[in-house]
């Protein structure tokens, strides 16, 4: 399609009137908001005229705006996320909050209803954005947190090693990897998308 003889601004408003209700579909199945939705498809359109120059024809305008409007999307969780990111941080403290209420007296599951946290944990590994937000959540746990959850998963080491390294029990040491697990789930639900 070469669009280069066309007057941008007739294309554009070519686009708006055959895209415009399929682009706010998806944006409100994305966001659920009716504002959000109308913004980020107000948002993509502005964004297409601006680089329509750039737009060559190799692929359907409805691909280029969409790819344009899932970006929109993108940005605007990762804003949300930022904004939420500033209420919440990873601390022991907020490790014992999560934790508590989940176990009984001896230190067992109160529910049997223990979820994955993700259903598509073996995609999701292979996925480099998620493995950067993973190792920012990482980074954020508290020194000793980091160190046991590390040593048990990424180096393989026996939990016997670790306690004598971190000069902890065995049971705190299983308090401390649960309540790391919870907070990177938490945090990777503030920060993944």
């Amino acid at each position: 399609m070469d669009v280069t003889n066309e007057n941008p601004k007739t294309l554009l408003e070519n686009w708006v009137n055959q895209f415009s209700d399929e682009l706010y579909c998806w944006a409100f199945y994305k966001t659920s908001s009716k504002e959000t939705a109308e913004d980020l498809v107000q948002e993509t359109f502005l964004s297409a005229f601006h680089k329509i120059d750039t737009f060559q024809g190799k692929s359907q305008p409805k691909t280029w705006l969409f790819s344009i409007l899932n970006n929109k999307v993108i940005d605007y969780y990762r804003k949300s996320a930022k904004t939420t990111k500033q209420t919440f941080s990873l601390t022991e403290n907020s490790g014992f909050e999560l934790s508590e209420g989940m176990f009984n007296t001896y230190g067992c599951w109160k529910s049997n209803d223990v979820k994955a946290i993700w259903d598509q944990e073996e995609e999701l590994l292979d996925n480099p954005e998620f493995n950067e937000v993973m190792q920012e959540c990482m980074e954020d746990l508290p020194q000793k947190w980091k160190l046991a959850v590390t040593s048990k998963y990424l180096s393989d080491k026996d939990t016997t090693d670790i306690c004598q390294e971190l000069e902890i029990s065995s049971s705190n040491y299983w308090q401390i990897v649960h309540r790391s697990k919870l907070l990177l789930r938490k945090c990777l639900e503030i920060k993944w998308v």
